[in-house]
């Protein structure tokens, strides 16, 4: 059976592989070399061809994926995004601090808006990426890491020492968040623990890692819960839910189409997207300009390419929680099993108007999947996703929406397994009309 399929067993593979970012990029890759994609280096001249399947990859945490059109190089794109980040805790340079008895924790930096308190008392690991010398100061070797053995926990203090803990807990990230690794009674092992533990893992010499880029996981696997198996619940269902749902449609979509397929898929949408693999920035209007001069356009093609295209952002959304109604919006809050919820904002945090929420409603339509509205309670402020933040760059026009959540960025988060199969319909037919 092939792995992480369009299904409810393949997303839950998906989840237990992409443990951060750079292992679901890798994931990604995987997923599409298997289906005859080719990669592309941003750094070589693109030659592609009409009907041609083609990914590249950005600082190792972000992939743009691609079917070329079949028609002309102004026919436009068919672009779905959604992001590889999740919120959580990042490990800091120098991390091993001692506490008595020779218990080391590690040093972290909190990673966008996790809820903090769902980290607690949980068997955590270590995951992410490692530089290492090489011959050239300006490509350091890159090697993966994925510790798969619960290697720390971040133990909360006994409700004894705080009576009040289940009244309002106020948290300090530097202090109450740090995890404990283990107990190195020798002095002489406590400086640079880290590296040589890193170093042991990889195979490689201490010596040779310069940096690293790391990040904590929870090492429970995703799994389905309710009484008919109705939900599903892992960690970095925000956004790796519509990653999955993504990736398959794209590997579903038929073999012949006039308009090129996109799916991107950005870094760092939790901290604003402002970095070089992020929405903010010119990598997807770049990666669009190059499939148009490719096949033969010119800067006029590109434009008219833009306006004829058409963008899903796949970002997840609030379902209405069983215990907190009022919370939401009396009139439009999506259920869980209601199916692709479609985000509105009368102040423009995402992208959609009335226009493009008819064009995903019908798309819907088309897949035979029910699809429902999000708007946010008046009371309640909301964010944004990649949409209007995109639109900074290309002029684009589009659609936010999501899957409905419950829990969004606590360790664990739930939707419903209808939903993600629904999705998944819906992109499919998106790519296919």
């Amino acid at each position: 059976m092939e792995k992480y399929n369009a299904s409810i067993e393949g997303l839950m593979e998906f989840m237990d592989a992409g443990v951060c970012n750079f292992l679901a990029v890798d994931t990604l890759a995987s997923m599409l070399d298997s289906h005859g994609f080719k990669k592309l280096d941003p750094r070589d001249a693109w030659s592609l061809k009409p009907g041609g399947k083609y990914y590249t990859i950005k600082n190792h945490s972000a992939l743009f994926a691609f079917i070329v059109g079949e028609c002309d190089a102004s026919s436009g794109f068919k672009i779905i995004s959604a992001h590889s980040d999740s919120p959580g805790f990042r490990i800091k340079p120098r991390p091993e601090m001692m506490s008595d008895g020779g218990v080391m924790k590690l040093n972290t930096e909190v990673y966008g808006g996790p809820i903090l308190y769902t980290w607690f008392d949980r068997p955590l690991s270590i995951a992410g990426r490692v530089l290492l010398r090489s011959n050239d100061p300006f490509n350091p070797e890159t090697r993966l890491l994925r510790v798969n053995r619960p290697i720390m926990t971040i133990p909360h203090l006994a409700i004894h020492f705080n009576r009040q803990v289940n009244e309002g807990n106020p948290l300090s990230k530097q202090k109450d968040m740090l995890p404990v690794l283990g107990i190195i009674k020798q002095q002489a092992e406590r400086d640079g623990f880290l590296h040589r533990f890193v170093a042991e893992e990889l195979g490689v010499a201490s010596n040779d890692i310069i940096d690293f880029d790391l990040s904590l996981y929870d090492t429970t696997k995703a799994c389905r819960v309710g009484v008919n198996n109705e939900f599903i619940t892992s960690g970095r269902l925000d956004d790796l839910s519509m990653v999955h749902a993504a990736v398959s449609a794209l590997l579903a979509s038929s073999e012949m189409c006039r308009m090129t397929r996109v799916m991107a898929i950005f870094d760092n949408e939790e901290t604003g997207s402002g970095t070089k693999q992020g929405a903010a920035s010119p990598v997807l209007e770049h990666i669009c300009r190059r499939i148009t001069m490719s096949l033969g356009g010119n800067e006029e093609d590109y434009l008219r390419a833009v306006s004829n295209s058409f963008m899903v952002s796949a970002d997840n959304a609030h379902a209405l929680h069983p215990n907190y109604a009022e919370k939401h919006d009396p009139t439009n809050h999506p259920v869980v099993g209601g199916g692709p919820v479609i985000k509105i904002n009368a102040n423009c945090k995402y992208m959609t108007d009335a226009d493009s929420a008819a064009v995903f409603k019908t798309i819907c339509d088309e897949a035979g999947v029910p699809c429902q509205y999000f708007v946010n309670h008046s009371d309640v402020a909301g964010g944004s996703t990649l949409g209007n933040i995109l639109t900074s760059q290309i002029d684009l026009w589009g659609v936010d929406m999501g899957a409905a959540l419950w829990a969004m960025h606590s360790v664990r988060e739930t939707a419903s397994v209808d939903d993600h199969l629904y999705t998944i319909k819906a992109f499919t037919k998106f790519y296919d009309l």
